[in-house]
């Protein structure tokens, strides 16, 4: 995993095995540039990953997705745990960016969705852009954008039901690190095939959380 002070993201092809390598559109270039001058500079970082599963980063409906840290009042950070997925596997929640869709217009509407809560956004955390190792030196195949947000109110539950979160839990930023590890060592598969491998799947999700408590523990 490297961390730099800017990445050159770009839109993944689900097509394998030949990736394409495209852009990424201008405009969420613009966008990603405005979204840090409104919310702080993210940590950047390229990681490589064990791409042989499929959902969500070789999905044909979106290049990327943002992920939600939400600070709830009492003072954790939420996470959860879907139904099908392997036991003990709670992460950050996150959502897909549609081609076509803002990075700030589906951040607002998956938190929405995902929690039922209304929050503001606070700070801009990571900008992740992951690379394929089954292709050394190609372009990314995914994207993470992570955002700090405040709880304002509301009440915690998925208003979209295809969502299938099983529980929620809240934990503090020193536990990330811990969430993380659980997520690089899987012990059992979940119950629903995402083209691959579970464990594969669980290193990938690490990423995020690591970068997230890097973000939220370095001095501003």
């Amino acid at each position: 995993m490297t961390c730099s002070g800017s990445t050159s993201a770009r839109k993944p092809n689900l097509g394998r095995p030949t990736l394409i390598r495209v852009e990424l559109p201008t405009a969420v270039d613009r966008e990603l540039d405005e979204l840090a001058r409104r919310f702080g500079q993210p940590v950047t970082v390229d990681a490589p990953i064990d791409d042989s599963f499929k959902d969500p980063i070789w999905k044909r409906d979106r290049f990327g997705e943002v992920c939600m840290v939400i600070h709830r009042r009492g003072g954790g950070l939420l996470l959860s745990i879907k139904t099908f997925y392997p036991r003990g596997a709670f992460r950050l929640p996150t959502g897909g960016i549609h081609h076509g869709e803002g990075v700030y217009d589906a951040l607002v509407r998956e938190a929405h969705e995902e929690t039922g809560l209304v929050t503001t956004v606070d700070r801009f955390l990571a900008r992740i852009a992951y690379h394929p190792l089954s292709r050394p030196g190609a372009e990314p195949v995914f994207h993470t954008f992570a955002f700090l947000l405040n709880e304002v109110r509301g009440t915690l539950g998925a208003l979209d039901e295809s969502e299938r979160i099983e529980a929620w839990k809240e934990v503090a930023v020193a536990d990330l690190p811990a969430v993380a590890d659980t997520l690089d060592d899987l012990k059992t598969q979940g119950a629903e095939d995402i083209g691959g491998d579970w464990r594969a799947w669980g290193k990938f999700r690490a990423v995020v959380h690591r970068v997230v408590h890097q973000a939220l523990t370095s001095p501003a």
